[in-house]
């Protein structure tokens, strides 16, 4: 009878505090409809602005030799109308969580939408830095051939990795992950690839080095042939000359 009594009062606790919160659990699912529907709104607009300002051509015709398809399928436009959709989401889930006096959420979220802007930087390097590095793989190759360079691939896909490596440490300090570790990875990543590029440096510019020491040494056989040479003022046969007139 005492266990048929305790349920029966738990049950009405249970009842009567739904029925308490009702209220506030009806405003909490307003306010998240509300912000849902501005969510949408306001990121579309995002994506079609973005869309129309070119900013996709641009990136479609630079990004699809490096990530392929998913240059087409995740454009830029679309990646910052989800952002835009999401922080949108976060503020109205705040407001949510303070209108339903749930303080350790309200807080919780605002600390993450305080560090979302450093995530979104962090992505914005990570899409980045394979495309700067492709363009300077680019450039280091074309440079490379016009020297004359062997190694011109290797150096280009080296300084390529070198940007890719330092684009993902900076989006790694960004978001405040093990910075003290990071930076001695850092390091140790710009050492093996400055020794790797000063050996594909050494090994490919062999012959162009060859070339400009031959170059420099024919230059100065020829510049030591033509001071050993007489002038015509001091040759022979003006000496000679110059002997006579002075006998008579």
């Amino acid at each position: 009878m005492d266990l048929a009594n305790t349920l029966a009062a738990s049950f009405n606790q249970v009842i009567n505090d739904l029925v308490t919160a009702l209220p506030d659990l009806i405003g909490a699912v307003l306010i998240l409809i509300v912000g849902y529907v501005v969510a949408r709104i306001v990121s579309g607009i995002t994506t079609r602005i973005l869309g129309r300002v070119g900013i996709d051509k641009a990136f479609a015709a630079r990004g699809g030799e490096v990530y392929g398809t998913a240059a087409s399928s995740w454009t830029p436009s679309r990646i910052a109308g989800t952002i835009v959709f999401w922080v949108i989401m976060l503020v109205f889930l705040i407001a949510a969580a303070n209108f339903l006096g749930w303080p350790q959420v309200s807080q919780l979220l605002n600390d993450f939408l305080g560090w979302l802007p450093n995530l979104v930087v962090a992505v914005i390097i990570l899409i980045a830095a394979p495309l700067v590095g492709r363009i300077v793989r680019g450039a280091v190759e074309t440079g490379s051939a016009q020297m004359g360079m062997s190694s011109g691939r290797t150096l280009g896909r080296i300084a390529e990795i070198a940007v890719i490596a330092f684009g993902v440490v900076v989006a790694i300090n960004q978001v405040g992950i093990a910075a003290n570790l990071v930076n001695i990875l850092f390091i140790g990543i710009v050492a093996a690839l400055a020794i790797g590029f000063g050996l594909a440096f050494g090994l490919g510019g062999r012959e162009v080095a060859a070339q400009v020491t031959q170059a420099w040494y024919d230059r100065s056989r020829e510049a030591a042939a033509q001071a050993a040479r007489p002038s015509p003022a001091e040759s022979p046969t003006n000496q000679a000359q110059k002997g006579g007139q002075s006998g008579e």
